[in-house]
């Protein structure tokens, strides 16, 4: 039986896959250009890129969309995140309806924007098991899939079928929505820094370092930890920033990898701190290339399809059920991002343990048998409730924030981007309740302190 909050979300879902699929772009729509209402989303990472996508698809023409981002399309932490969804993983927290509802986005995204080829959508098997450092023989258990070979591997246990997680690769996920957005739509995307949102008179305007002035009716900021830079968001809440470090590596044999995630639970020495560190086999492989950004730009504007041409030149998709690469997760810290996500660095120790572990999973990631495609640094986006942020600003009309989603914004960056498409267009959210995320939440705990 369906439950009744995804019973609820599915109509409108279908609606905007729809309307995605066959709306002519905005400035063929014959909607009077001067009449169409101007939004600006600041932040090019995940949930500005999924408000963009259902925002542009459900306004069909009525809405002038412009995306501004300061350095490239995901090229934080959406970029580099590991890329898996769970459909029940947040069940009994005020996240589950969120997380439900964005899986199924999900599944819904990759069947209309071919996700497997695409950006290496893929539903997978999740395994949770411990490794031990230790070099004494132990019987290997049959359970285990034939390349997780580590002398000390305990029995897995299944904490996710097919059914309930999948993995998406983020950036080209990211990329390939505002890709659909600007090619069906007319999206813009604006390389600048946001310097301001200033709200007079019923309007707003999005300030540039550079001088520049976006008009707008309505301005959504998601800028992950660098929102809380912005003194309309900073006045109300904090968003602090987790620095999560994580490797790719390219196994010698990819088609010995089979596809499942694993959560593992390691302990260096017997005296360490027990580390949790994650796995995911994926169907793509970055090639190598000299350069790995988006450099077609003029007047400050991206080439619509600069992005797209980019992702396709570095990273392509294999088949569903084979491996390209594997991304290994962990060692998470709180830290302050530096002003540029491009001077983002990875700390040796963390990589070097990150290889250890590898290295103690399967012999086909040892160091000297993989080839190391990357190591880096991302930063997730806290709340000091650790819940995400979702909603209109309290006495700010039509300046709306979408941060703090932490380890889960690629799982609920749709739900998100389709909600708050909602809430700007329709004045209420269909898709799920948002009172949960409400910035107002804020300003009650400010009149109790």
């Amino acid at each position: 039986m369906i439950p009744l909050a995804l019973a609820r979300f599915r109509p409108p879902i279908a609606t905007m896959a729809s309307e995605a699929s066959s709306a002519a772009p905005a400035t063929a729509s014959g909607v009077d250009e001067a009449s169409r209402r101007r939004v600006i989303i600041c932040g090019g990472g995940v949930i500005g890129a999924c408000t963009a996508y259902f925002l542009a698809s459900k306004a069909a023409g009525r809405v002038a969309i412009t995306v501004v981002e300061k350095s490239a399309i995901a090229c934080a932490a959406s970029g580099k995140a590991g890329g898996f969804l769970a459909l029940d993983w947040c069940d009994g927290t005020p996240v589950a309806d969120l997380a439900r509802a964005s899986f199924l986005l999900h599944r819904s995204l990759s069947d209309l924007l071919d996700g497997p080829r695409t950006y290496g959508y893929r539903a997978l098997t999740t395994l949770s098991l411990a490794l031990s450092p230790s070099e004494l023989p132990r019987s290997r258990s049959p359970a285990l899939p034939s390349w997780i070979d580590g002398a000390a591997a305990s029995r897995p246990r299944t904490i996710g079928t097919p059914e309930t997680t999948a993995q998406v690769h983020p950036q080209l996920f990211t990329r390939a929505l505002l890709s659909s957005a600007t090619a069906e739509h007319g999206v813009e995307v604006v390389l600048g820094e946001v310097q301001s949102v200033d709200v007079s008179g019923g309007g707003a305007g999005v300030v540039l370092r550079d001088g520049r002035i976006l008009p707008a009716d309505a301005v959504v900021i998601a800028l992950g930890p660098w929102s809380s830079r912005l003194r309309l968001v900073s006045a109300l809440f904090h968003i602090s920033g987790l620095k999560a470090h994580s490797i790719i590596l390219r196994p010698p044999q990819p088609d010995a990898i089979s596809p499942h995630a694993l959560f593992l639970s390691y302990q260096p020495t017997p005296s360490s701190k027990i580390l949790d560190p994650e796995v995911y086999p994926r169907p793509t492989e970055k090639k190598k290339t000299p350069e790995n950004r988006i450099s077609e730009v003029t007047r400050g504007r991206i080439s619509p399809h600069c992005w797209t041409a980019t992702a396709e030149a570095v990273v392509r998709t294999k088949s569903a059920g084979a491996c390209g690469e594997v991304y290994i997760c962990g060692l998470s810290k709180e830290a302050t991002p530096p002003n540029n996500p491009e001077e983002i660095a990875a700390e040796p120790e963390s990589i070097e343990m990150l290889h250890q572990i590898a290295g103690a999973v399967s012999s086909h990631l040892k160091s000297g048998a993989a080839e190391v495609v990357a190591e880096q640094a991302c930063f997730l986006p806290c709340t000091d409730d650790s819940l995400p942020v979702i909603g209109e600003i309290p006495g700010a009309e039509n300046i709306y924030v979408a941060t703090g989603h932490s380890c889960w914004g690629i799982l609920n960056g749709p739900a998100t981007g389709a909600a708050l498409a909602e809430l700007i267009l329709e004045g209420r959210s269909t898709t799920v309740d948002l009172e949960p995320f409400n910035p107002a939440r804020f300003l009650q705990r400010k009149a109790f302190t």
